[in-house]
């Protein structure tokens, strides 16, 4: 029920718009005008008088109060006597003017809070109900609402995504033995990101002080109650909640960047090339959204016979697991390149990891390995259900090597095998290894095209001509299929290039 108190004769300051713990409703009640005391405010005839509802349990109606203090119901009391035959004659219609707005201010509640607004909900079994909203400092613009509940069941209810503080009573019932804060532990639990603070009772400092630590953000004490205190708390609670979210989003975002910059490591290491005169360049990128590294990888090194090994690998997947199952088998290949396995028995002997280490049989991984020669003028070649690499040659257009004989991923078949081919490359080449995140993005924004490997050589051909190399040719690379794909690639992109003879 909304009813507006006017004086004509008087400018009023701005009305304060309270809710009502008792029904939900929005009252608005005028302040005093300044300097004139308690003189009685004439009301107009036609206006109906707000009679207070009645609470249930109580010995008689209660006050809407403003803070600590109540309206001016004494300076009207003459008023209101004459009023009450006319007041009698608008309930029926009030109340149901009342049960619309009701609703109305249940759908506006977080829009309204949006707009500076604060709303608590006060856990308190006390029949008398003497939460009220405070009083705030002129020119503040913030109100505070309130819900009451008389119960933790009442306050699971009416626990909304617009409230941001709660007031538990800490003597509410439902305490288990040995534990008088377990109604707030409950609360606690329903309520993980809203402010809390704790009510006690006068001298109750022990179990005032035990809330905090458990993880409310302050306490009051019921005798020392009042609007300016009370404002004041809900202000102090909301605001180190939100410092405390922060602080362990922080952290949370802090430990994530330390497991990122580990796996880092395992997945994207240095390459082991001393005495090689070949170039390295390398780039990657994480798909959208991705609070770790996926499961692409990829390692290079020269035995001592003079031979640059390569690889590249994805493991099927995103997160933790995979990432680790990942660097699993990048060590595992550097290792056995070192001692000297290569082609099939290489991958026959990885494919045995990846059955020991992964968590599902349908965990899969794809590889592609390159043995260079010596001379650099040769490769051996073996794929395991990865895309084939993209050579170019001097003087020639980028060209994808030949995969027809290549095997299947790794994992999918018990006994399947690898052929090893011999490829050409020539004297001045420059061979680009990557992941199936590179092809797979779009041609353009809603498009359901892919872009290829044909697509792809296209692209790099293009890149090629403009003169650019190294790790600036795989930035343009990378950054001009996000661009065609109209935002961040769904999946991660490891490109590895690897280049002898210079401006090749």
């Amino acid at each position: 029920m909304t009813v507006a108190l006017r004086q004509k004769a008087i400018p009023l300051g701005r009305a304060l718009p309270l809710w009502s713990p008792s029904g939900g409703s929005s009252i608005v009640v005028p302040p005093r005008p300044r300097g004139e005391g308690r003189k009685p405010i004439p009301m107009p005839a036609s206006v109906p008088v707000p009679v207070p509802r009645q609470r249930t349990g109580s010995n008689g109606p209660t006050e809407e109060t403003v803070g600590n203090r109540p309206a001016p119901v004494e300076s009207q009391a003459a008023t209101m006597e004459d009023q009450t035959a006319t007041a009698g004659n608008h309930r029926a219609e009030s109340r149901a003017e009342s049960r619309a707005e009701d609703r109305a201010e249940d759908r506006s509640a977080a829009e309204t809070a949006k707009g500076g607004d604060l709303m608590l909900l006060v856990i308190d079994d006390d029949p008398a109900g003497s939460f009220t909203a405070p009083e705030l400092p002129e020119g503040a613009g913030t109100r505070v609402r309130i819900r009451t509940a008389r119960n933790l069941t009442e306050a699971e209810r009416l626990l909304t995504d617009d409230i941001h503080c709660i007031l538990v009573d800490l003597a509410l019932p439902g305490q288990s033995d040995g534990d008088d804060l377990a109604p707030l532990r409950r609360v606690l639990r329903l309520a993980p990101r809203h402010a809390v603070l704790a009510l006690a009772a006068e001298g109750d400092v022990e179990r005032a002080a035990a809330a905090v630590r458990v993880g409310a953000q302050d306490y009051l004490f019921r005798h020392e109650l009042d609007g300016r205190l009370l404002s004041r708390a809900i202000r102090y609670a909301v605001e180190r909640k939100r410092a405390d979210i922060a602080q362990r989003q922080l952290t949370e975002s802090t430990l994530r960047a330390e497991e990122n910059a580990r796996l880092e490591r395992g997945l994207l290491p240095t390459p082991l090339l001393q005495g090689s005169d070949l170039s390295f360049a390398a780039h990657y990128r994480p798909g959208r959204s991705r609070a770790l590294l996926g499961g692409d990888f990829y390692d290079t090194v020269r035995t001592p016979d003079g031979t640059v090994h390569a690889m590249i690998g994805d493991v099927c997947g995103h997160g933790p697991d995979e990432a680790a199952l990942g660097v699993e088998l990048r060590i595992a290949w550097r290792a056995l390149t070192l001692a000297g396995l290569s082609g099939d028995r290489l991958l026959s002997t990885l494919q045995q990891v990846l059955e020991h280490e992964r968590e599902s049989e349908e965990i899969f991984a794809t590889l592609c390995t390159v043995d260079i020669t010596p001379d650099g003028h040769r490769a051996g070649l073996c794929l395991a259900g990865h895309p084939s690499p993209l050579v170019a040659r001097h003087g020639r257009a980028a060209q994808l090597l030949p995969y027809e004989e290549g095997g299947p991923a790794l994992g999918l078949l018990p006994r399947a095998r690898w052929p090893r081919r011999q490829v050409e490359l020539g004297p001045a080449w420059n061979l680009m290894m990557y992941t199936d995140g590179l092809i797979e993005g779009r041609v353009g924004p809603g498009a359901t095209q892919r872009l290829g490997q044909e697509g792809m050589v296209e692209m790099i051909n293009s890149q090629l001509a403009r003169g650019l190399r190294g790790d600036d040719l795989l930035e343009a690379a990378v950054t001009q299929v996000r661009e065609l794909n109209g935002g961040e690639l769904t999946d991660d992109v490891a490109v590895l290039l690897l280049g002898r003879g210079g401006d090749a």
